[in-house]
């Protein structure tokens, strides 16, 4: 057994002959099914603590050919699960493959440059296999080729198994050229070979994209926003997490409690669902996800904390909330609350760096494992009392004071509105709009944006679209729920007039049309402020408001 070729089973067994041991072979079934398919490529991203290196283990102790693991997957799940037919033998691969197992952290560190890095890699490589294969000539100056010669003489496939697989995009954040050349070295070694079985790696982020399209298109990902047929494998289960303090004789609710919130969901589309189509829902279901790590230090321990490490993902949650991209404070005010954040995850180019907007933050927050995702609302929310604590000591002796107050105010305002309660919505927009610099408070756009943010805990409950086509004009903000029951709500803004008319703007334009299947339940605002009032003025900068609801 080597380093880095066919490392063997010692780690697997260390984690069966553990206090606490969670049964995922059942993941092994899965693989198998794909072995040697167009389906091969296997891109697995969990938070830290997930068990992301301890499948990788596992997996080394099955595919390895000399790990001599047998008798240890015969105590597991897998050599137990019931087969059809036509179904594979659970240990149809058992020690068929050699087995290239790397740790991305091994190699990639700022004491050398990505070309040592990726030297190092191949060097490492290359030497066990010579040790393996003493007869079969290579050429150490072309990996790509000695890899295949290896192949061709021995007619034994690889399954490469990395961990970490990122591990450059956090140590060379900035580094693009560098991550480029990783990444067109994966591709190279990887991408339509014949000597590859399986390629499987792991890591916190899922595949670098560039634009739309990921920089590993061969590879399928499962990821904490998409974990498809693995999601039951993403960390312990509900089911697992009550067996296990069934065994233990521990109270479930208690590690519920701090533990759960991670949902994660593998449901079938039912667009795609024939009349007559058969779903197991014992896979194809949503699942509640608890971090590994956390259960077994509360299990063993007693004991229910924060058992969080301080890690770099740790130091980008600090450093993210301080940043205050894109008004990125807010939103996490709104999620320490309790409340949830509607996002688009699509923009967020899977690496540390390139943020578009604060969507992207977010995005990243889900897989670095501080979110959870609702993937049918598209909605994030912190999971659990142990990332609550997590994000309230990343906020502790900052001050927040101003961002609470503001989110308190509005949260007052909605209420307001929902009330029809013209003097305090206006009292409270002229107090925001008050915060605008006087370079842009006289203009339309500067009003819309204080309105826009006035109504920030609308968010997680409206759709806000500013200039709303109605066809006969553009609403200036239309708020669409996407909560049942509560009421649509078009807001026009007026200056040097009055909010009347801003009122009779909305029925003589017939926005109200645009949204007619709210009718009866559809509140109307018009805003209006003089600009020309003197500062002197008590009136000046004041708001005057109207309000119906049709």
């Amino acid at each position: 057994m080597g380093t880095y070729l066919n490392p063997g089973s010692a780690a697997f067994k260390e984690a069966l002959n553990s206090e606490i041991f969670v049964d995922k072979t059942g993941m092994i079934q899965y693989l198998n099914r794909i072995l040697c398919t167009k389906q091969k490529y296997v891109s697995v991203s969990r938070p830290r603590r997930f068990g992301k290196t301890m499948a990788a283990d596992m997996l080394c102790a099955y595919y390895g050919r000399r790990a001599e693991s047998r008798h240890l997957f015969e105590q597991c799940k897998i050599s137990k699960i019931e087969t059809g037919n036509d179904d594979l033998k659970w240990d149809e691969y058992l020690g068929k493959f050699n087995v290239i197992r790397l740790v991305m952290t091994d190699f990639f560190n700022r004491e050398r440059s990505v070309n040592e890095a990726i030297k190092k890699i191949e060097n490492r490589i290359l030497d066990e296999l010579s040790e393996e294969y003493p007869d079969t000539k290579y050429d150490e100056t072309d990996f790509y080729y000695s890899i295949d010669r290896f192949y061709e003489k021995s007619k034994i496939q690889f399954i490469i198994i990395i961990d970490e697989w990122d591990a450059i995009f956090r140590e060379y954040k900035e580094d693009k050229d560098g991550q480029k050349k990783y990444l067109d070295f994966l591709r190279a070694w990887m991408k339509d070979k014949s000597y590859i079985a399986l390629a499987y790696m792991t890591g916190i982020l899922p595949i670098k994209k560039y634009g739309k399209h990921s920089a590993l298109n061969m590879f399928d990902e499962y990821s904490m926003t998409q974990p498809m047929q693995l999601a039951e494998y993403a960390g312990f289960t509900s089911e697992e997490v009550k067996e296990l303090c069934r065994q233990l004789k521990l109270n479930y609710a208690g590690l519920q409690s701090w533990y759960d919130g991670y949902r994660l969901s593998n449901r079938v589309s039912e667009e795609l669902l024939s009349e007559d189509a058969v779903i197991d829902t014992k896979i194809y279901r949503d699942y509640e996800v608890y971090s590994p790590y956390s259960v077994v230090k509360a299990a063993r321990s007693k004991q229910l904390e924060n058992y969080w490490n301080q890690t770099e993902t740790y130091e980008a949650l600090m450093t993210y909330i301080d940043w205050n991209f894109d008004g990125l404070k807010e939103e996490v005010a709104i999620l320490m609350e309790g409340g949830r954040v509607k996002i688009d995850i699509t923009g967020y180019q899977n690496d540390m760096t390139t943020f578009n907007t604060k969507d992207d933050i977010l995005t990243m927050l889900i897989h670095l494992g501080y979110l959870g995702y609702d993937s049918t609302a598209k909605e994030v929310f912190i999971p659990n009392k142990e990332v609550l604590d997590v994000f309230r000591t990343s906020t502790k002796g900052r001050d927040w004071t101003v961002t609470f107050r503001a989110l308190n105010n509005s949260r007052k305002l909605l209420d307001a509105t929902w009330n029809l309660d013209k003097e305090t919505v206006a009292e409270l927009l002229e107090a925001a709009h008050d915060k605008a610099g006087n370079k842009v408070y006289h203009s339309e756009a500067g009003l819309s944006f204080a309105v826009q943010l006035a109504y920030y805990a609308a968010q997680d409950m409206y759709t806000i679209i500013p200039e709303l086509d109605t066809g006969k004009g553009y609403a200036d903000l239309a708020f669409i729920p996407v909560k049942p029951d509560i009421p649509a709500m078009l807001v026009e803004l007026k200056y040097d007039k009055d909010a009347d008319t801003a009122i009779a703007q909305i029925h003589r334009q017939k926005y109200p049309d645009r949204l007619e299947h709210y009718k009866g339940n559809l509140i109307l605002v018009g805003i209006n402020y003089d600009r020309t009032v003197s500062n002197e003025s008590v009136t000046f900068k004041h708001h005057s408001c109207e309000i119906e609801k049709v």
